[in-house]
Formats: C-alpha cells, sequence, structure tokens
C-alpha cells in the first residue's frame, strides 16, 4: 500500500502543535493540519509491509498491539496517496463509528505496531485519520443517511459516551428505533465532559450528536436512569436495553486529612472547567479554579496529564503531578521488542506545558502521598509524600511498590486533584437492573459477549471492560449492537 518506495523517499513529518506557551492562553485545539500534498507523502510512506500489525489489534503478552477496530489502514493510507479522499472515508468509517474522536484522542495503538517503525519512523497513521474524516465532513461527504425502513423495534441505550453512542449509531443505521438516555445536560459522556476541549474541541462532538439526531436517533438529557426513571419502566417499553454507563467509580486517596476542603476527583475539576467552558467561556465562575494555586495532581495517566494542562490554563501558581510507579525508560527495552506496546516514557502536552512555564517536568516518580495538611480552616495546605520502592512480594511473585521510611516530604498544595483512575459501574445502576457484577464491580457477561444475566439486558465500554480508552470503548458499542440485532431479529447484518 502507498508508494513501495515511500518510507525510503520521505520523512515522517507530524502537524504542526503551537508553541506551549502560545496554546496555554486558549482551550481551543493546537495542531494545524499539513497540505493535501504533504499528506499523501505521509500516505506514500505505508510500505506494503504484508503482514498489517497495525490493523491486527491482537494482544501479545498482555498488551494489545494494533488497532482494536481493526481499521483498515493500509487500505486507506494508500488512498490518501492516490488522492482518493472519499473512498478513503467509505473504507475508514467502515470498521469506526467516530474516527473524529479518535483521530483527536486514540494513543495510536496502530502507529506503536507500524512494520515501518522498527527501523524508523512510523507512518502517520492517526493524522492521516484525521486528514480523512475532516475532509470527508467539509466536502459534504459525510451527511446524515436515515434507514429507509424501519423494524418497528425499540432499544434504549443508557449513557452517551463513546460505547453508548457506536451502539446507538449502529442500531439506528439497523433500522431500529435508539433511545438515549444521559444523566448530563449535554450528550457525550466523557467525550463531551471527561476530555479537555483543547484535546477535543466539543463542537465535534455536537456535530455527531446532531447528524445521528437527524439520523433518527433520539436523545434525552438529564435523566439518570435508576434515579429518574426506573429499570422495570425501561424493560417494559423498549425491546432491549444496553447500559453504557462508564466505568464511573473514581479511585480514592484514603491518606489522614481526606476530609480537607481542596481535595477534588479530576473527572470533576475537568468537568466544571469544560461546562462552563462552554456556558459562558468560563465568566460565570462555576468551575473549580486553580488560579494562584498550587497544585498537586496524584494520578500519572492521561487524566492526570489532562488535569496539568487545564490548571496551567487557569493560571496556577505550580503543579506538581505525583507518580506511583518508577519512570519508564525513554526508548524501548530489549525485553519490550516491536510489535509489543512500546513501554517507553510519554511526555504529554500538559507536560511539555508544565516544561515550558515553571522550567521542569511536574512529575514526581516512584511517590505518593501520605498525608493531607489542613489548616485551621479546615482548607488542604500542603501534602506528605513518601518515596516507594519496588519489591518482590513472595506471595504473589509479583512485584510491589512499598513505603521507604524516611522519605518523607513536605509539598506546598492549595488544591489537590485525585487522578488515580476508577473502578467499574456505579452500583445504583447495576441494582436496578439486578445485573450480576464482578470482583472489579464490572457487569457480568460470558466471555466474547455483550448479554447480561437479566433477559433483555446487554451491556459496553467501560461499564463491561473497565476502564479503558476511547477506541476500546467504539469497539464494545459495536460488538453489543451486533448482538442486541441478532437478540431481536434472529440474524444480524451489522459489521
Amino acid at each position: 500500500m502507498g508508494k513501495s518506495t515511500g518510507f525510503l523517499e520521505y520523512e515522517r513529518v507530524e502537524n504542526a502543535g503551537q508553541e506551549p506557551l502560545e496554546r496555554i492562553k486558549t482551550y481551543r485545539e493546537f495542531h494545524t493540519p499539513l497540505s493535501d500534498e504533504e499528506r499523501r507523502k505521509q500516505g506514500a510512506r505505508c510500505m506494503d509491509c504484508g503482514v498489517p500489525f497495525c490493523q491486527a489489534g491482537k494482544p501479545i503478552f498482555g498488551m494489545v498491539s494494533g488497532c482494536p477496530l481493526n481499521n483498515l489502514c493500509p487500505e486507506w493510507n494508500d488512498m490518501v496517496y492516490n488522492g482518493f479522499w472519499e473512498e478513503a472515508a467509505d473504507r475508514l468509517l467502515l470498521t469506526n463509528c467516530f474516527p473524529e474522536f479518535t483521530s483527536r484522542v486514540c494513543p495510536a495503538l496502530c502507529e506503536k505496531a507500524c512494520t515501518c517503525g522498527l527501523n524508523g519512523d512510523p507512518v502517520t497513521v492517526k493524522e492521516n485519520e484525521y486528514a480523512i474524516i475532516e475532509k470527508a465532513f467539509a466536502s459534504g461527504h459525510i451527511k446524515a443517511n436515515p434507514p429507509k425502513v424501519r423494524t418497528g423495534k425499540r432499544v434504549a441505550v443508557v449513557g452517551s459516551g463513546p460505547s453508548g453512542l457506536a451502539a446507538a449509531l449502529q442500531l439506528n443505521k439497523r433500522g431500529h428505533h435508539v433511545t438515549v438516555f444521559e444523566r448530563e445536560d449535554r450528550v457525550g459522556g466523557l467525550l463531551m465532559y471527561g476530555i479537555p476541549n483543547m484535546k477535543l474541541e466539543k463542537t465535534v462532538v455536537q456535530r455527531r450528536v446532531d447528524m445521528m439526531q437527524e439520523e433518527g436517533v433520539e436523545f434525552r438529557t438529564s435523566v439518570d436512569v435508576g434515579k429518574d426513571i426506573s429499570a422495570e419502566q425501561l424493560l417494559k417499553e423498549y425491546d432491549a436495553v444496553i447500559l453504557a454507563c462508564g466505568s464511573s467509580n473514581p479511585r480514592n486517596i484514603n491518606a489522614d486529612g481526606r476530609d480537607a476542603d481542596g481535595i477534588y476527583y479530576a473527572v470533576d475539576f475537568l468537568k466544571a472547567t469544560t461546562k462552563s467552558l462552554i456556558n459562558s467561556n468560563l465568566s460565570d465562575g462555576y468551575y473549580i479554579s486553580a488560579k494562584y494555586k498550587n497544585v498537586i495532581v496524584i494520578g500519572g495517566g492521561d487524566t492526570g496529564n489532562d488535569c496539568v494542562g487545564t490548571a496551567i490554563r487557569h493560571g496556577c501558581k505550580s503543579v506538581v503531578q505525583l507518580e506511583m510507579m518508577p519512570k519508564l525508560p525513554d526508548t524501548r527495552a530489549e525485553s519490550n521488542p516491536w510489535p509489543e506496546w512500546p513501554r517507553v516514557c510519554k511526555t504529554d502536552y500538559g507536560q511539555e506545558e508544565a516544561i515550558a512555564v515553571f522550567g521542569h517536568d511536574p512529575r514526581i516518580y516512584q511517590t505518593t502521598v501520605k498525608r493531607f495538611i489542613k489548616d485551621d480552616k479546615n482548607h488542604v495546605r500542603a501534602v506528605e509524600t513518601i518515596k516507594l520502592q519496588s519489591v518482590h512480594d513472595p506471595k504473589t511473585g509479583r512485584m510491589r511498590m512499598e513505603e521507604i521510611e524516611g522519605s518523607e516530604q513536605i509539598l506546598d498544595a492549595d488544591l489537590v486533584l485525585i487522578a488515580a483512575g476508577f473502578l467499574g459501574a456505579q452500583a445504583y445502576v447495576t441494582d436496578a437492573f439486578g445485573v450480576e457484577t464482578t470482583p472489579r464491580t464490572n457487569v457480568s457477561t460470558k466471555i466474547g459477549h455483550y448479554s447480561t444475566s437479566v433477559e433483555k439486558v446487554f451491556t459496553a465500554g467501560d461499564m463491561h471492560r473497565g476502564q479503558s480508552l476511547v477506541v476500546w470503548a467504539i469497539r464494545e458499542g459495536r460488538e453489543a449492537a451486533k448482538e442486541v440485532d441478532q437478540y431481536l431479529m434472529g440474524y444480524t447484518n451489522l459489521n
């Protein structure tokens, strides 16, 4: 695919990003796409490798290598090279409901498995995907396409995150009447309120929601299933129900002083900022401000990085990000060969911005909070941290993190954001429907299936598999839609 010698003739060139000190002045996306001519060269780098690991989506030593959606990357890279943009969009949409989301927020598992990356730089698959889908929207190639025939079957989807939206889109395309219930005031789940605007502008989410409405999907916002409407009512009114509520229980930090004011979960911090940004460009003040504050972010993952970038845009005084695990190597270790997922250190946009503003990387590795220190008004004023070391646990045979005595340190803190991940589905939803859950509180199904222990009730996304990526949520939504369609019709022609 692509030009047979393209990977030898052209270097990898990425979309240019605004300099950190400039981009922190706004909450807008900050990359400038390449010209069509330059983009075609990037498509030309796809090297006809014979075994395209980029689209495999197979686990290798416990970590997936390649795209979980099995996107046909070599095919549409070739079409980009040849200038067949509409055909490229058609092939892209064959496997991916929402390339406009994944091309912005996915960590590009496809590129990490790209054969071209074995002895050089991988193809810019993610940015090629972005170019294809945005050109398709701009040209009008993508437009509302309501089903010509309706089946008369009714499906309720609970939750409008990427898995719920994917399931709704597919089932509506099949001709079923689909109603999506969302407890927030806007549709999108984590796409709307969990991912900051500078990574995924909310007009992009709303563009897709508007198109789905044109195609016949009904969205009911500010409706909390299990509270505002009962499970019994949904099961009575609909032929099938899909639970796609996400993994919504944030992990806590159970340290002394946790009851202090000024300590928030990251999801609440990010949601409040986005909602205020959409409603009033932050002028209403209805958000958790980091301005002039010493900020401590607990958690080294993507959500923690989003908190760093957001706090800097607020105008924080300082920001520190605590990471329990050791720093990963900057390049692949010999024990982590291609095409395994590369276990290497990544410096993301928020950390880049912290380096530009404060002169150093905000991350402190192998460190956790021992206690929160309060003032006489019960507000957090500092955290006491302690260093950790990796030791072998003879009982489990695994390595575990253990505190290093005498390594305590006091860090100033006016605002603490807990970004330690999420644990399973919220009990009031699973209890309302009576579905069985796993020990990790995810909704239980047979392996490879999406039907729950309750007749007519299915599940998908993080609620099913645990906290994961948007690309996996889309995959789950599509697979659940197929199973629901099979249940309703006795067969399915969804792919």
